[in-house]
């Protein structure tokens, strides 16, 4: 088995890491499906990595960053276009999720509290959730809404990582004042992953360094693919 092909150790150095992430998220990627609820989630065995956060916060941009890819992820100005939970396979060893925003929707309420209530219920109760990744705009930093989803996976101790995204619309100063007070807010939340990354996805700020985090969680060895239905 080549360093490539072998899961992420304590023993690797950190340029393994980065190189590992790079190879497994230029692995094919494909999209699986969509869940409307909770019965339609699919159970393929592989660990799962959440992106959740408010809407229009930058979900599938980023997951495209991620991947390499412009449209892998459907992307829109308009809160409230991921109605679903979107589930894609990446490289037979990961599967990433792409959860419906929170917060403000140009939707009907009936069913924002349905997409929402979904999403949240995927998160307190998926045994193959390794990580959720819950995405900040840097330019507005945690709100109420972020704070009652931290305190929900607190909670049902499902790990996850505050992720800045936008982080290429603030001055440097700016930034660095936005990452310091989430970091000291993230450090009072139990289930919280101690690390803060400060994402662009236009300009690619910290994307090869997510990639590392989120591949170290991946399955050592890849699942065939007709088991992935």
């Amino acid at each position: 088995m080549s360093a490539l092909e072998a899961p992420i150790g304590e023993q690797q150095s950190a340029d393994d890491t980065m190189e590992f992430g790079r190879w497994l998220f230029a692995q094919d990627c494909r999209f699986l499906l969509g869940a409307a609820n909770l019965d339609q989630v699919p159970d393929t065995g592989l660990p799962e990595i959440a992106f959740a956060g408010r809407s229009n916060v930058g979900k599938s941009s980023l997951i495209n960053a991620l991947t390499g890819r412009k449209a892998l992820a459907k992307t829109s100005n308009t809160p409230g276009r991921t109605q679903e939970i979107n589930f894609f396979v990446l490289g037979c060893r990961l599967m990433i999720t792409d959860l419906p925003g929170y917060g403000f929707a140009q939707a009907p309420k009936a069913k924002v509290a349905r997409w929402t209530g979904l999403a949240d219920a995927y998160l307190r109760g998926r045994p193959l959730l390794r990580r959720a990744c819950l995405l900040i705009d840097a330019r507005h930093g945690i709100k109420d809404v972020d704070r009652a989803v931290m305190k929900q996976l607190d909670a049902a101790a499902v790990s996850y990582q505050a992720v800045l995204t936008k982080c290429d619309k603030l001055t440097a100063a700016e930034l660095q004042t936005c990452l310091e007070r989430v970091a000291k807010e993230v450090a009072t939340h139990t289930a919280a992953h101690p690390r803060v990354f400060a994402t662009s996805a236009r300009d690619g700020i910290e994307i090869a360094e997510l990639r590392a985090a989120l591949a170290a969680l991946a399955a050592p060895n890849p699942i065939p693919s007709d088991r992935i239905e």
